[in-house]
């Protein structure tokens, strides 16, 4: 195991590796051209677990890959786990909770100084509504403030820096009927006006904003972050679809009120995110563009990306180019049960 501040450089430990999302943050630290900003990369994999961490990544000292098996019900293992890291990027998915409490305990009794938590998509702290996935998060994030920012278990308590990261929209995932983007029969059905904008953001550049973060010094660090690799309404990304094959979209709206007050009424006990989202577009709680005039939550793609030097975000044009203006074209909808 490496020692505590053994370099300069840091040292960071990514939990849910394996998963969606992680395997692309992960990546991150270790093939893109941020990788020379740390000098060990941990991957942290629960013993007996199918899902192990990928052995084709790279093997060079720039970073050092190492990976680390720990007993998810032991707190203690989890801290050996952490040995020598300074940062801890937890990327475990919806079905992890449980784990993810035993990590946050596991936090003040090592070297971890920056924690950014398993956020990545859209800003529920803005919501005005109870939801049981993120309700999780909610409670998560306060017993993190209570064992993190205000630890005494120790002589002398250390602060650990949070970092709550949100990117809107998974852009591979969005364009898709269970958003309303039905390509397959030509429509788009949006909740509210078609002219509001939605945040999108890559799966590989939220993997490169995180990477970024990590390599500012703890007092750079935020604590809350809003991206996006692109930004637009329906009426634009159905314009956009036609022009590189998607044929000609109809645009239709729904009204947002009548939704949202079915979904509210009808899906308490739901966990499937989807429904909620559609009128939280239309809502503009997923628009990450300039706070002051524009009405958005906020946009910090030049702290993360100053100038696109780092990297080129992807934009809807980028996927429509990709999939011949056709995402999910030949998606099954809805799902055959």
């Amino acid at each position: 195991m490496a020692s505590p501040q053994s370099t300069t450089l840091p040292i960071v430990a990514i939990a849910g590796a394996t998963g969606h999302l992680g395997k692309h943050v992960a990546s991150a630290f270790l093939t893109s051209n941020l990788r020379n900003r740390f000098s060990e990369i941990i991957l942290l994999s629960r013993q007996g677990s199918h899902h192990t961490p990928p052995t084709d990544l790279p093997t060079s000292d720039s970073p050092k890959l190492i990976i680390r098996t720990y007993t998810e019900d032991s707190i203690p293992s989890i801290t050996r786990a952490l040995h020598g890291a300074t940062i801890l990027i937890n990327t475990i998915g919806p079905s992890g909770h449980s784990f993810k409490e035993k990590l946050l305990h596991a936090i003040p009794q090592s070297s971890i100084q920056v924690y950014f938590p398993s956020e990545f998509g859209v800003n529920h702290y803005v919501h005005d509504f109870p939801h049981r996935e993120w309700d999780a998060k909610k409670k998560h994030m306060a017993l993190a403030e209570q064992l993190l920012l205000l630890t005494t278990q120790d002589p002398s308590p250390k602060k650990v820096k949070i970092c709550r990261v949100f990117c809107g929209l998974f852009l591979e995932d969005s364009i898709g009927p269970w958003f309303g983007f039905d390509t397959k029969r030509g429509r788009y059905e949006c909740v509210g006006s078609s002219e509001v904008k939605v945040s999108f953001t890559s799966l590989e550049d939220v993997g490169r904003c995180v990477a970024a973060l990590a390599s500012l010094g703890k007092d750079e660090v935020p604590e809350m972050v809003h991206v996006a690799g692109d930004s637009r309404s329906a009426k634009e990304i159905a314009e956009i679809m036609g022009e590189f094959g998607g044929g000609e979209i109809e645009v239709v709206e729904v009204g947002l009120e009548g939704y949202k007050r079915e979904v509210l009424e009808g899906m308490k006990e739901s966990w499937d995110p989807a429904p909620y989202l559609r009128f939280l577009m239309g809502e503009g709680k997923i628009m990450h563009t300039a706070r002051d005039g524009g009405g958005g939550l906020g946009d910090d793609r030049e702290l993360v990306n100053p100038g696109e030097r780092l990297w080129k975000w992807e934009t809807l044009r980028d996927l429509a180019r990709r999939e011949a203006g056709r995402p999910w074209g030949d998606y099954v909808w809805p799902p055959v049960k």
